[in-house]
């Protein structure tokens, strides 16, 4: 039976980014994991076939599930559209809930509200290391997310971005919005 091939850019990608977030080199990872440094250089170049153990070494010489090696990133950037969602309703009274986003127990969150109106765009510097916005436009038109990848909104509309980068609110009308910030 054959075999479908291991995802080697996702692996390559993931590799690269995990060795430069724990701040090694190529040749001390290889020496961590136990492989040849031409055999990581190899994976990182996306070539190779890496064993499932060759992996489960790398991700413990890393600090890192199996899985961050092997499975493709999700999008930061999350978009779900007025009446989109998993939609829930109460047995005994008029009321809908539509789940947004589940926090994690141990993030703080800040909630607001905002008032938005057109002109100067709100371009704000990155927030600390890990925030998330996470915004549902209430009225108006509103344009959010990352700089240079902003989503127009509309009423019901849902967003959540990355925090810790700069990013960008402008109203094309008169617009508000409930924000809630979440950090890591």
């Amino acid at each position: 039976m054959q075999q479908p091939a291991p995802p080697l850019a996702t692996i390559a990608a993931a590799l690269r980014r995990e060795r430069e977030r724990v701040g090694i080199s190529l040749a001390e990872l290889a020496r961590r994991a136990g492989l040849a440094k031409s055999t990581l250089s190899q994976l990182e170049a996306g070539a190779g076939n890496p064993s499932i153990e060759t992996l489960w070494s790398l991700g413990v010489a890393l600090g890192v599930p199996f899985s961050r090696l092997v499975e493709p990133p999700t999008s930061q950037v999350r978009v779900i559209r007025a009446g989109q969602g998993p939609r829930l309703l109460a047995d005994k009274s008029t009321y809908a809930a539509t789940l947004l986003a589940a926090g994690s127990t141990h993030a703080r969150r800040d909630l607001y509200v905002l008032e938005l109106e057109p002109g100067q765009p709100r371009e704000a510097e990155a927030h600390i290391p890990g925030s998330v916005e996470h915004l549902v436009v209430a009225a108006g038109r509103i344009l959010a997310g990352p700089a240079g990848g902003q989503i127009e909104l509309g009423p019901g509309d849902y967003i959540a971005f990355p925090g810790d980068v700069p990013h960008y609110y402008e109203a094309l009308e008169p617009s508000w919005a409930v924000l809630m910030m979440e950090h890591a």
